[in-house]
């Protein structure tokens, strides 16, 4: 869809020329939402495109996703094998069920500024204990953990003029064991409920529950729980109002639907724990 509005573009090369966004003004790294509805609010584009943000880079501190690197650049990326959760890159990557051109537009860090139930890349950075840095108007940075930097449908924890810089993955999330669980209401659907499980290295669980909730919610067990304790626990966690309700499955449903996966996910890596 063209933007009609736009008067102009303006294409950064180096921070210093990132300038501050100001009424009217909006950051544009893949645009597959920006260009997919009206933006009549919208006079300026900043293009992120022509940064050279390094897309992946993997040494000792485990991974780091730049906010610009596209799925289809993170679905590719070769793992090294001690790695052990390195499966769930793709398995959150063909969570989008996306054409092609999506795969090779869209990038990670618009699909975390989205802040929408569904994101895959949240679920992901999530469950891998994802940390964000943002880079700050006045030339400097914070970090957050990607679990409170999503606080609800549209709603990314970025202050005015702020900019999402990259996603840091550690290691040792990266070498846990995984279990993963996803519906949706049709076969080609949105994500109505995705549930992801892994095991830290020092014991335990931690389950993170996506889709589902209008924002992520993430569960960490000292120890291996017991059905009726982890039933309790997401029952503590998730209100009836956390739950999400619009045309890809009504709150019961993804209330059901995620009591059951998280059964699923204790059973399957208590298994593997043993």
């Amino acid at each position: 869809m063209d933007l009609n509005t736009i008067d102009a573009v303006v294409r950064p090369r180096h921070r210093a020329e990132l300038g501050a966004l100001g009424p009217g003004d909006a950051w544009l790294a893949g645009g597959t939402w920006l260009f997919s509805e009206p933006q009549p609010h919208l006079t300026r584009l900043f293009d992120l495109s022509l940064t050279g943000w390094e897309p992946l880079r993997a040494d000792e501190a485990g991974l780091s996703i730049a906010a610009t690197c596209t799925v289809a650049t993170l679905d590719a990326f070769e793992a090294p094998p001690s790695w052990r959760a390195a499966p769930l890159i793709g398995q959150c990557c063909r969570s989008f069920l996306a054409s092609f051109k999506i795969w090779n537009m869209a990038t990670v860090g618009g699909n975390l500024c989205m802040s929408l139930p569904a994101g895959p890349m949240i679920s992901l950075c999530v469950a891998l204990e994802g940390i964000c840095t943002i880079w700050t108007p006045d030339g400097g940075e914070r970090r957050l953990p990607v679990v409170d930097f999503v606080q609800g449908p549209l709603q990314p924890a970025l202050r005015p003029g702020e900019l999402l810089r990259s996603i840091e993955l550690p290691r040792e999330a990266l070498g846990r064991r995984t279990a993963f669980r996803r519906a949706s209401l049709t076969r080609l659907g949105r994500s109505g409920v995705l549930l992801i499980g892994t095991l830290p290295a020092d014991g335990g669980l931690v389950l993170t529950v996506t889709a589902s909730t209008r924002r992520p919610v993430r569960l960490a067990f000292a120890d291996m729980p017991g059905a009726t304790e982890l039933s309790a626990r997401l029952a503590e966690a998730i209100p009836d109002a956390l739950y999400y309700d619009d045309v890809h499955g009504r709150p019961d449903w993804r209330r059901h639907l995620t009591f059951d996966f998280a059964e699923e996910i204790r059973q399957e890596l208590a298994e593997a724990r043993a």
